[in-house]
């Protein structure tokens, strides 16, 4: 089976999945409520007046109004023009660090099953290690050493979940590699990234899909936790986990200064989660097998 005669197979697989997923009520209303984050995200200014950074100490700790609709916080901060502005920042850097962290863990884990022998057996080991670590351990290490900033947030986040990527990756390639059609490729003496690119990963799409859209949702509650305990977005970044941190002192006084980056950081979760499991189930991609 050649590369050529994988492109018919591929494209009837990619029309049934997209059928089986239309008809999934747990994908479609999960991809729907990502759908919305992102379309507020990226309407943020048309949807308020008030600048998210902006002090105003006569107006501050106030509850909800025509004129603040969620209120305001300790620095007279409107909290809607805050929480919907914090969606892009959550957005913007979890997308980004996801899509770092899928991309290397699906290139590193074929390359594993593809080469196999002692750089799969050396590979495993050190992933084992890494592992090990609890994630947000590993990524207080690396924020601590190299600083704060969305470039090192992105970097923390991919040396922290890589390694789970390449195990799901490796594991679903590992059924691809005995094929007939990547045999023949090889016979071909074609290279290791030819085979990939153009025989693999167009077979294991549908996992990798379904992993970025589980990582995504980590990745959002690992940043968020990570600005909650003020190694994340510097002040005064409008990001929902430091929202938290700093209003949670008032939170009898002005409740809605808490509760709406709350609101906010768990429908975009619960969103992901939906769109992950839905999609998993659609597809038929069992993420525990693909892992071991």
């Amino acid at each position: 089976m050649t590369t050529l005669d994988t492109v018919p197979t591929m494209a009837v697989r990619g029309t049934r999945a997209w059928r089986t997923l239309s008809t999934s009520r747990t994908a479609l209303i999960g991809l729907s409520i990502v759908a919305v984050h992102v379309l507020i995200a990226l309407l943020a200014p048309l949807l308020t007046s008030y600048d998210p950074i902006a002090n105003d100490a006569g107006h501050a700790l106030l509850g909800p109004s025509w004129s603040h609709w969620a209120g305001t916080d300790q620095y007279g901060r409107d909290v809607l023009a805050r929480v919907l502005y914090g969606g892009r920042y959550a957005l913007g850097i979890s997308v980004t660090a996801t899509l770092l962290t899928v991309a290397l863990g699906t290139v590193i884990g074929c390359a594993a099953a593809l080469r196999g022998g002692w750089f799969d057996d050396v590979l495993g080991r050190v992933l084992d290690a890494i592992l090990s670590i609890p994630s947000v351990l590993a990524l207080l290490v690396v924020v601590t050493a190299l600083g704060t900033g969305p470039a090192v947030i992105v970097l923390a986040v991919a040396v922290t979940y890589v390694p789970q990527v390449v195990r799901v990756v490796r594991g679903a390639a590992l059924a691809v590699v005995p094929a007939d059609y990547v045999t023949a490729a090889r016979a071909r003496g074609e290279s290791t990234w030819s085979i990939l690119r153009r025989e693999i990963l167009p077979n294991i799409t549908d996992v990798v899909c379904v992993e970025f859209a589980m990582r995504a949702s980590w990745v959002v509650l690992l940043i968020s936790s990570l600005s909650f305990l003020g190694f994340g977005a510097d002040p005064p970044t409008p990001d929902w986990g430091l929202m938290v941190a700093e209003n949670r002192t008032a939170i009898t006084v002005v409740p809605m200064a808490s509760l709406a980056p709350i609101i906010a950081l768990a429908t975009l979760v619960v969103g992901l989660n939906l769109a992950a499991d839905g999609l998993s189930k659609a597809w038929g991609v069992d993420r525990i097998r693909e892992g071991s």
